[in-house]
């Protein structure tokens, strides 16, 4: 790493380091997880485990704002996707290389819809193609919320879960569970599956 990158990356980590020690923190982590699920391809756990289990007395609160920031971030990225997909969204995947991905997915939500917007939650593919492509696409904007929100309630609420029932032995249990995803995604499968025929009932 170049000294240039280091002092980037020194100089992240001291704004980050400020930000979450002000006293509007919860609101910085919602923006935090805004900014992920629109133009930063950078994992939140990186920054919200941590911060987790430095807060345990609200992570259900810290858990809907970062839930609500991502969702907040869905809707602008597929009101993006809507209107200038061909402009801004192949650019910005251009610029990650996403277009095979790109490519994949839309063919996925074409095929499986809402099946296909849930899964994104645990799958490799990045938040940004999924809402970019809904939007694109005409995809209802309802269920692609909901199916968003299904998704990434289950990733934050679950990693305050984790940081409630075992504190500080979250990131041992993490790694565990990325050597398990394929267990994970089967219940989301059940999950998408229940859902589906919940909708299908509904006059």
């Amino acid at each position: 790493m170049t000294p240039s990158a280091h002092q980037e990356r020194d100089n992240v980590q001291s704004w980050l380091d400020r930000v979450l020690k002000s006293r509007h923190s919860p609101l910085a982590m919602g923006g935090l997880s805004f900014l992920e699920s629109t133009v930063l391809a950078v994992p939140l756990e990186l920054v919200l485990i941590p911060y987790l289990l430095a807060n345990r007395h609200r992570l259900w609160w810290i858990a809907t704002l970062v839930t609500l920031g991502c969702l907040l971030g869905a809707f602008c990225g597929y009101l993006a996707g809507m209107v200038a997909y061909n402009t801004l969204g192949t650019w910005m995947i251009e610029q990650f290389g996403w277009q095979q991905l790109a490519q994949d997915f839309e063919r996925e939500i074409r095929q499986n819809g809402f099946l296909a917007v849930l899964l994104v939650g645990i799958t490799p593919v990045p938040f940004q193609i999924a809402m970019l492509t809904a939007g694109a696409s005409g995809y209802s904007l309802p269920l692609f919320l909901l199916a968003a929100g299904i998704s990434r309630g289950i990733r934050y609420f679950g990693l305050a879960l984790l940081v409630f029932l075992f504190g500080e032995r979250v990131e041992e249990l993490l790694k565990k569970w990325r050597i398990r995803k394929r267990t994970v995604i089967a219940l989301m499968l059940l999950l998408a599956l229940g859902l589906t025929i919940v909708f299908a009932l509904i006059p």
